[in-house]
């Protein structure tokens, strides 16, 4: 059960709560270029989850303010640096609590070990108001977040 993930140098691996994400994005804002190091972001939201304790000792966290003012932790692994995952801070349960069940973890596609093309056809491209790629008519895209509740809104 789950997706299979793992870092760059393979020191952190983890598996995801369900066998397929709830929702995949592909983020074209100048922040997911900067962390990408690409034209664009994948991320695939999943429902809250936390690193194995085997996995959590090699990642660190670096935390940024969104535009909408809400703190997101990115977490990372120490070794090779590359992202793991992000989530929003006021969605961390305290130790020892249950998340809420809106709670999500947002995982980096290329973490995921079986993301694949056919499932990144359904995936939802958000902030292509910043997108340097061209981005084809026949998926469902928005020059920002959409209107709906997004996990991703930033």
């Amino acid at each position: 059960m789950g997706m299979k993930a793992r870092c760059q140098c393979g020191k952190i691996q983890f598996t995801t709560p369900t066998d397929k994400p709830l929702k995949l994005w592909i983020c074209h804002c100048t922040e997911c270029q900067h962390q990408s190091s690409s034209a664009f972001g994948i991320t695939a939201t999943f429902p809250y989850f936390e690193l194995p304790d085997s996995a959590s000792r090699l990642a660190s966290s670096y935390t940024r303010v969104t535009l909408k003012g809400r703190e997101m932790q990115c977490l990372f692994c120490k070794s090779c640096g590359a992202r793991l995952f992000h989530r929003f801070r006021d969605a961390v349960p305290a130790a020892g609590e249950q998340p809420h069940f809106s709670a999500i973890t947002n995982v980096k596609g290329g973490c995921l070990e079986n993301l694949n093309k056919e499932m990144l056809r359904n995936a939802v491209h958000i902030w292509c108001q910043e997108a340097i790629v061209d981005i084809p008519d026949s998926v469902e895209k928005w020059d920002q977040a959409p209107p709906q509740p997004n996990p991703l809104v930033t």
